[in-house]
């Protein structure tokens, strides 16, 4: 493959010219390695590397974020240049569209930018807490200790969105395939145990009636009818409550009053919470910074007001723990323990500590709901098949009676 590439030599000199390469990853790392700071690499009768934006199928995973973080700060920490430490990663990293971002931000430091300023260019990619963590290291010095911070934190809210996907998608999966084959059973295997008892023409009990009147309804257009209904109940809803303030507020507090699942969601909010205002307090960052960021990614529009308020508070001179209190979803563990950090100045810490709790918490809560769900699922199934017998077997049993 051929590129067209515009670049910038030491000396500031312009240079144009084209370059072979397999790939525009190993054209990029060519480039770097004559000391070109790239201004623009198109690839022949393409656009350019940066300024192509892909489509929608283009973004960074979660772990890939994690990886990133960690390794940077890993590499930082070991004394390595900031620009060398970013070249190496963009030139290891699978991802393509992630590695161009990475080259990119390489270049805009290359250029004389700030590392949070080219950051700050990719804010679908970088969030406003990454973002303010470097800028927080960059004013103070400790770019790398800001970098270590990032790197756990990333690595702990990796971890705890996946006990998340865990508390739930397994109790989803099994009722899914428990309506699956219910809805197989009905379609396909009732039938034809029921034709006996209607070519019988005798009077059948209500629950055979109710049996074979599914049966039919889902045999025919009703299926497809009742599948179409609740897709469009799912993502209007989904839409309503992305769309509507109102409908996320009250789906968002409906989710942590929840039986079973609302103590698992209680305790992963809490966790996100004290772990985003430790981190960010660790950080340098001004207070009142660290509360609106926290407010922006805990994830739960309850939790958010709740933070904001705070916030607001701690402006008019009042404390967190103070506003906090006010709140039935803050246990009054929390207060406490906030109230006697912010009097002995130890505030990151206790937020530490109670992060690590409710993690511990979380796993507990997860491990519990995982053990409830068999047995319920072990019950509703055992209910099916009851009905589906006596159903089928009370008209049999009338039938023969009769015919004796």
């Amino acid at each position: 493959m051929e590129f067209n590439y515009t670049a910038r030599a030491k000396n500031n000199q312009i240079q144009k010219g084209v370059i072979e390469a397999p790939s525009r990853r190993e054209a990029i790392a060519a480039l770097h390695s004559r000391d070109l700071v790239i201004l623009e690499l198109n690839e022949t009768g393409g656009q350019s590397v940066f300024t192509r934006r892909i489509g929608a199928f283009d973004r960074v995973t979660t772990k890939e974020m994690v990886a990133f973080a960690r390794q940077l700060s890993a590499l930082f920490s070991a004394k390595i240049p900031l620009l060398e430490s970013l070249r190496s990663l963009a030139r290891q990293t699978e991802n393509e569209y992630f590695a161009d971002i990475i080259f990119d931000i390489a270049n805009e430091i290359d250029s004389g930018s700030l590392f949070s300023k080219a950051l700050a260019k990719y804010p679908k990619v970088f969030s406003d807490l990454f973002i303010n963590m470097v800028r927080s290291g960059e004013a103070s010095g400790g770019l790398d200790r800001s970098l270590g911070y990032l790197a756990e934190y990333l690595e702990k809210q990796y971890y705890l969105n996946s006990k998340i996907k865990g508390a739930f998608i397994y109790p989803l999966f099994i009722v899914g395939i428990g309506l699956f084959v219910g809805v197989l059973l009905m379609i396909f295997v009732v039938p034809l145990l029921t034709k006996t008892l209607l070519d019988a023409n005798i009077s059948l009990p209500l629950p055979t009636r109710i049996l074979i009147g599914t049966s039919h309804f889902l045999a025919g257009w009703g299926g497809l009818i009742t599948l179409i209904v609740i897709l469009g109940s799912i993502f209007g809803f989904a839409y309503g409550v992305k769309k509507s303030p109102s409908w996320r507020h009250s789906w968002d507090a409906f989710k942590i009053k929840m039986p079973l699942f609302g103590k698992v969601l209680r305790g992963i909010y809490l966790a996100r919470m004290t772990e985003n205002l430790s981190i960010l307090i660790q950080g340098g960052l001004p207070i009142l910074q660290v509360l609106q960021i926290s407010a922006d990614v805990v994830g739960n529009t309850v939790y958010r007001d709740i933070i904001n308020e705070a916030k607001e508070n701690v402006r008019i001179g009042g404390s967190i723990s103070s506003s906090f209190e006010k709140y039935r979803e803050i246990p009054p563990m929390v207060v406490q323990m906030i109230a006697t950090g912010e009097q002995t100045g130890t505030v990151d810490e206790i937020l530490k500590k109670l992060s690590a709790f409710y993690s511990k918490e979380v796993d507990a809560s997860t491990r519990t709901l995982s053990q409830l769900i068999e047995p319920v699922m072990i019950i509703i199934l055992a209910v099916f098949v009851a009905f589906l017998v006596a159903s089928i077997l009370i008209p049999l049993y009338s039938m023969v009676n009769a015919i004796s």
